[in-house]
């Protein structure tokens, strides 16, 4: 549920950010106060669609069990309803097949709503994901960014990002096959996911190009990680006897630049003045104002 510009809504940011249970207790009690009021209205007015709201909720905003267990409270409280200002002398036959009916409408829905969920979900994750390392794309790379830009200059702290290339990677492909140069890469982006925590983001940004943002992360700080990330790129060459080096341009911003795509220009620069002087090291500087 998002608007044109691809940010959720106010109302459902605001249910993502509750708790399952808030949710399922949320879903219970709307669920037993239609019940009630269904009962007060009497059998002339229908309620069905309302009670589709309660199962609804918890199967898209908690999971498919609390919706099975929400559904089965709505289906319980419409049928009592109907049971209390049911006319007298009807069959238990029928009795018992309205229940049966009406508890499996809510667990078809709640199975509807919780597969479509969990689809859209994967199709997400997917659409923001390299289809080869598993790492954020350049998209979602784009939008993790954006993100702290905003919060970097709303609290006014570092962070700093790494633009990495393999040098020499077209050998690989060229001499050992595209499968080989797939492997590589692969090793390379998990090396350095294994380098980084879990609040840092690392992106493919194309070919055989690599971006790590660190968060609130100073000069000092960051060259400790991407030291530790140069340790394990080594390794990973050493071990698999790829011919390639790596070429990392490091830029700490201590004031956020203008935009994401000016960010990483200058990272792109300090990256291509490493390739140029030689290849195979980290330049990394600091700045202080905004990048152009």
């Amino acid at each position: 549920m998002r608007d044109g510009s691809d940010q959720p809504l106010p109302f459902t940011e605001f249910l993502q950010r509750q708790p399952k249970w808030a949710i399922v207790t949320a879903g219970g009690i709307l669920a037993l106060a239609l019940g009630c009021i269904d009962y007060l209205t009497g059998p002339d007015l229908s309620f069905v669609i309302f009670y589709l709201l309660p199962v609804f909720l918890v199967a898209w905003y908690a999971d498919r069990a609390a919706g099975f267990a929400v559904a089965l409270l709505s289906g319980i409280a419409w049928f009592g309803a109907d049971v209390l200002t049911m006319p007298p002398g009807v069959h238990p036959l029928v009795t018992s097949w309205n229940v049966a009916a009406k508890i499996g409408f809510f667990l078809i829905v709640n199975h509807m709503v919780s597969s479509l969920r969990r689809g859209l979900e994967r199709e997400r994750q997917m659409a923001r994901r390299d289809h080869l390392t598993g790492v954020a794309n350049s998209r979602h790379f784009a939008e993790i960014a954006s993100q702290e830009i905003r919060r970097a200059g709303r609290y006014q702290h570092p962070f700093t990002l790494a633009y990495l290339d393999i040098d020499d990677f077209k050998s690989v492909n060229d001499t050992e096959g595209h499968s080989a140069g797939d492997a590589l890469l692969v090793a390379v982006a998990s090396s350095i996911r294994d380098a980084i925590r879990s609040t840092d983001a690392i992106a493919r940004l194309g070919g055989d190009e690599f971006a790590v943002l660190l968060p609130e992360t100073g000069f000092e700080a960051s060259a400790v990680v991407i030291g530790k990330i140069s340790e394990n790129l080594h390794a990973v060459t050493q071990r698999k006897g790829r011919p390639v080096t790596f070429s990392i341009g490091v830029v700490t911003f201590l004031t956020p630049p203008e935009s994401v795509d000016s960010m990483i220009r200058t990272a792109d620069r300090f990256m291509y003045a490493v390739k140029h002087g030689g290849k195979n090291r980290v330049l990394h500087l600091q700045i202080n104002e905004k990048a152009a």
